[in-house]
Protein backbone atom coordinates (compact mmCIF):
# COMPACT_ATOMS: atom_id res chain seq x y z
CA UNK A 1 0.00 0.00 0.00
CA UNK A 2 2.74 2.25 1.03
CA UNK A 3 4.40 1.77 -2.63
CA UNK A 4 1.29 2.20 -4.58
CA UNK A 5 0.86 5.75 -2.52
CA UNK A 6 4.13 6.80 -2.78
CA UNK A 7 3.80 6.10 -7.22
CA UNK A 8 0.70 8.25 -6.74
CA UNK A 9 2.31 10.80 -5.48
CA UNK A 10 5.40 10.68 -7.95
CA UNK A 11 3.39 10.44 -10.86
CA UNK A 12 1.26 13.76 -9.44
CA UNK A 13 4.21 15.63 -9.02
CA UNK A 14 5.87 15.07 -12.42
CA UNK A 15 2.22 15.63 -14.29
CA UNK A 16 2.23 18.58 -13.07
CA UNK A 17 5.80 19.94 -13.79
CA UNK A 18 5.21 19.24 -16.89
CA UNK A 19 2.13 21.10 -17.52
CA UNK A 20 3.94 24.51 -15.84
CA UNK A 21 6.86 23.80 -17.74
CA UNK A 22 4.64 23.98 -20.61
CA UNK A 23 2.59 26.98 -19.81
CA UNK A 24 5.83 28.99 -19.69
CA UNK A 25 7.72 28.33 -22.78
CA UNK A 26 4.95 29.06 -24.54
CA UNK A 27 4.69 32.43 -22.96
CA UNK A 28 8.48 32.60 -23.66
CA UNK A 29 8.02 32.75 -27.54
CA UNK A 30 8.32 36.31 -29.27
CA UNK A 31 5.62 38.07 -30.10
CA UNK A 32 4.31 37.96 -33.56
CA UNK A 33 3.84 41.80 -34.52
CA UNK A 34 0.97 41.42 -37.62
CA UNK A 35 1.08 45.56 -37.96
CA UNK A 36 4.40 46.06 -38.43
CA UNK A 37 5.05 47.17 -34.35
CA UNK A 38 6.81 46.29 -31.51
CA UNK A 39 4.53 43.27 -29.71
CA UNK A 40 4.54 42.18 -25.97
CA UNK A 41 3.02 39.43 -23.68
CA UNK A 42 0.88 41.71 -20.94
CA UNK A 43 -1.09 39.18 -19.03
CA UNK A 44 -3.91 37.57 -20.63
CA UNK A 45 -2.75 40.15 -23.70
CA UNK A 46 -0.54 40.65 -26.81
CA UNK A 47 -0.15 44.16 -27.04
CA UNK A 48 1.12 45.70 -30.36
CA UNK A 49 2.54 49.48 -30.17
CA UNK A 50 2.34 51.03 -33.43
CA UNK A 51 4.96 54.54 -33.00
CA UNK A 52 5.73 57.21 -35.20
CA UNK A 53 6.24 61.12 -34.38
CA UNK A 54 3.47 62.11 -32.85
CA UNK A 55 1.64 59.01 -32.83
CA UNK A 56 0.92 55.64 -31.12
CA UNK A 57 -1.51 52.81 -32.65
CA UNK A 58 -1.72 50.56 -29.84
CA UNK A 59 -3.64 46.89 -30.74
CA UNK A 60 -4.96 44.41 -28.18
CA UNK A 61 -5.40 40.63 -29.25
CA UNK A 62 -5.68 37.52 -26.67
CA UNK A 63 -2.92 34.58 -26.89
CA UNK A 64 -4.21 33.14 -30.31
CA UNK A 65 -4.41 36.79 -32.10
CA UNK A 66 -8.07 37.31 -31.85
CA UNK A 67 -9.32 40.80 -31.49
CA UNK A 68 -10.16 42.39 -27.75
CA UNK A 69 -12.75 44.79 -27.97
CA UNK A 70 -11.33 48.06 -26.73
CA UNK A 71 -14.66 50.03 -25.79
CA UNK A 72 -14.51 51.66 -22.73
CA UNK A 73 -10.47 51.21 -22.60
CA UNK A 74 -8.51 53.37 -20.29
CA UNK A 75 -4.74 53.11 -21.60
CA UNK A 76 -1.46 55.95 -21.29
CA UNK A 77 1.51 55.77 -22.44
CA UNK A 78 4.79 57.02 -20.48
CA UNK A 79 7.04 58.16 -23.23
CA UNK A 80 11.10 58.35 -22.22
CA UNK A 81 13.85 59.59 -23.39
CA UNK A 82 17.18 60.37 -23.63
CA UNK A 83 19.76 59.82 -20.37
CA UNK A 84 17.67 62.24 -19.01
CA UNK A 85 14.67 59.95 -19.59
CA UNK A 86 12.91 62.87 -20.21
CA UNK A 87 9.19 61.76 -20.20
CA UNK A 88 5.78 62.64 -21.79
CA UNK A 89 2.64 61.64 -21.45
CA UNK A 90 -0.28 60.36 -23.76
CA UNK A 91 -3.52 59.38 -23.74
CA UNK A 92 -5.06 56.41 -25.94
CA UNK A 93 -8.14 56.26 -26.66
CA UNK A 94 -10.48 53.90 -28.38
CA UNK A 95 -9.93 53.93 -31.76
CA UNK A 96 -11.37 51.00 -33.66
CA UNK A 97 -12.48 47.24 -32.53
CA UNK A 98 -9.18 46.75 -30.99
CA UNK A 99 -7.06 49.47 -31.48
CA UNK A 100 -6.03 52.47 -29.36
CA UNK A 101 -4.36 55.45 -30.26
CA UNK A 102 -3.27 58.50 -28.63
CA UNK A 103 -1.46 61.45 -29.91
CA UNK A 104 1.06 64.26 -28.82
CA UNK A 105 3.97 66.34 -28.85
CA UNK A 106 6.91 63.65 -29.29
CA UNK A 107 9.43 62.31 -31.60
CA UNK A 108 11.34 58.96 -31.64
CA UNK A 109 14.71 58.07 -31.19
CA UNK A 110 16.74 54.85 -30.86
CA UNK A 111 17.28 55.46 -27.25
CA UNK A 112 12.85 56.11 -26.75
CA UNK A 113 11.26 53.32 -24.57
CA UNK A 114 8.01 53.46 -23.87
CA UNK A 115 5.51 52.31 -21.24
CA UNK A 116 2.03 51.40 -22.24
CA UNK A 117 -0.74 50.77 -19.18
CA UNK A 118 -4.06 49.42 -20.23
CA UNK A 119 -7.47 48.86 -18.34
CA UNK A 120 -10.50 46.80 -19.84
CA UNK A 121 -13.84 46.89 -18.35
CA UNK A 122 -14.22 44.92 -15.96
CA UNK A 123 -10.62 43.75 -16.33
CA UNK A 124 -7.37 44.09 -14.31
CA UNK A 125 -4.96 46.50 -16.07
CA UNK A 126 -1.73 45.61 -17.21
CA UNK A 127 1.15 47.20 -18.39
CA UNK A 128 4.23 46.73 -20.75
CA UNK A 129 7.30 48.03 -21.75
CA UNK A 130 8.26 48.49 -25.22
CA UNK A 131 12.25 48.94 -25.17
CA UNK A 132 13.99 50.88 -27.91
CA UNK A 133 14.67 48.64 -31.14
CA UNK A 134 18.37 47.30 -31.21
CA UNK A 135 19.90 48.73 -34.22
CA UNK A 136 21.69 46.09 -36.73
CA UNK A 137 25.50 46.52 -36.70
Amino acid sequence: MRYLLGSFVLCATLLGVGQAGAHSAKHAEPVKSLHGGQSLAAGPYHLELVAKDGELLLYVTDHSDKPILTDGAKAKATIQQGFENATTQVELIPAGENTLKGTGTFTLAQDTGIIVFLKLPQRDAHAARFTPLKTKS
